[in-house]
């Protein structure tokens, strides 16, 4: 194992659950403002995941805020995310969900179904 393998398995961390396009999960972030540090969330719905599941992995995350759509790509290894949450889990046959970006009325949604998560002993 050469010395970059063996810096990308030490960043991977331990608690992430299995991201999945069609997911509605809360993604806790950690924002300096000022000489303060303080939590965000963001919920949304994920679209994409990408670059496979490694320390470069990354995945783009859409709500609507007063009408408008807003989308952020998180990388889901990165030392300013705090903790991922699961809320639903979404139906997709599609590995991207672009599509849900012009979507309208009943084309908009994805079969749900709650999302109860595995307790880790």
């Amino acid at each position: 194992m050469n010395k970059l393998d063996a810096f990308n398995k030490n960043q991977i961390k331990a608690g992430i659950p299995d991201l999945k396009a069609g997911d509605t999960v809360k993604i806790h972030q950690k924002v300096k403002e000022g000489d303060k540090r303080k939590s965000q969330s963001f919920e949304g719905l994920i679209l994409a995941r990408k670059h496979g599941k490694g320390v470069s992995a990354t995945i783009t995350v859409r709500k609507m805020t007063l009408g408008v759509g807003v989308e952020k790509t998180f990388p889901i290894y990165s030392p300013n995310i705090e903790k991922i949450e699961i809320i639903k889990r979404g139906k997709a046959r599609r590995a991207k969900l672009y599509y849900l970006k012009t979507a309208k009325g009943r084309n908009a949604k994805l079969k749900r179904e709650e999302y109860k998560a595995e307790e880790v002993k």
